[in-house]
């Protein structure tokens, strides 16, 4: 026999007490987690830098080189620079991948293509500024969170450029497959306010030596690797930046110099751009205005910001 202080217990004030319990936790939870972050304007920059899970940080001021500075890539610089047009006027156009040699202008073609895209939009008239393109920079760590980002701008009546810069997949590395999923093969798959922009050294944005070793270890080679290689196809375009030729080279200092006005003896900055690069091992756009920025400062010449 059960004894007498619990045979009159009443089970709805367990179950009263029970709920106040769990609603004061869940207010206790609910006071510790930080609030949402406020909407994003989006009117308030033409750049923003992604930070997962929802938050859009204003670039005020992009830092880029002038479209005619970009020397020795004009194909490619045609090529996406028309694929851009495209997209801005809301018209089919096509993801792309700019890989190959460093230092070649990669990622400052897309910033300066995206300049120059929002410039002739401008000069349509003010009623193109509500469809002025927005470049959104995603960081190499935050691929896994690119579904968040469509799911954010994807009601926007803005265009956008997602771009990220370096982009590449080491072994063992599945985040490429939410890449893959947002790109083409998703259920909701890509918004069609929204193009992707990719720079990587590799082609394939692969190690070649863990391709290989897919092939050497898999009973079927060629489908080991077909689901890694596969992502690349994601990209209509590819444009390949090649190592520039000696001439090149010069004239891209020398595009860099009249652009600064640097007064400086010419055979002495074409000697002296040849051993810079010399000295560095390479030859590229980067190595070009590094050699500017260096001879700037000998000669005591500003370099605007």
């Amino acid at each position: 026999m059960a004894p007498k202080n619990q045979q009159h217990e009443d089970p709805s004030l367990h179950e009263s007490v029970l709920n106040l319990t769990l609603e004061r936790i869940a207010q206790a939870l609910e006071r510790l987690s930080p609030p949402p972050p406020p909407p994003t304007d989006l009117s308030a920059a033409d750049a923003f830098v992604w930070h997962p899970p929802a938050r859009l940080q204003p670039v005020p001021r992009v830092n880029r080189v002038e479209m005619s500075l970009l020397r020795g890539i004009d194909r490619v610089r045609d090529t996406l620079a028309e694929n851009t047009e495209r997209f801005a006027r809301g018209l089919p156009a096509n993801n792309a991948l700019l890989w190959g040699a460093r230092g070649m202008g990669k990622s400052s073609l897309v910033k300066a293509v995206h300049a120059e895209t929002n410039k002739r939009l401008a000069d349509i008239g003010p009623s193109s500024d509500a469809r002025r393109l927005k470049l959104i920079e995603i960081h190499r760590e935050d691929i896994e969170s690119l579904p968040g980002l469509m799911g954010l701008i994807r009601d926007s009546h803005h265009r956008f450029i997602i771009f990220c810069d370096d982009l590449s997949f080491d072994t063992d590395d599945t985040s490429y497959k939410s890449l893959k999923a947002v790109l083409e093969g998703g259920i909701e798959g890509r918004p069609d306010n929204v193009v992707f922009y990719a720079t990587s050294n590799r082609r394939h944005l692969l190690p070649r030596d863990m391709m290989d070793n897919e092939r050497s270890t898999a009973i079927n080679p060629g489908e080991a690797i077909e689901e890694k290689v596969s992502l690349s196809d994601r990209f209509g375009l590819w444009l390949g930046f090649h190592k520039c030729s000696q001439d090149e080279y010069l004239d891209m200092v020398y595009g860099y110099a009249s652009h600064l006005d640097l007064t400086y003896d010419q055979a002495k900055l074409r000697a002296e751009a040849l051993e810079w690069a010399t000295t560095r091992g390479a030859r590229s756009g980067r190595t070009a205005w590094q050699f500017v920025q260096d001879l700037a400062g000998r000669i005591g010449t500003v370099i605007p910001s």
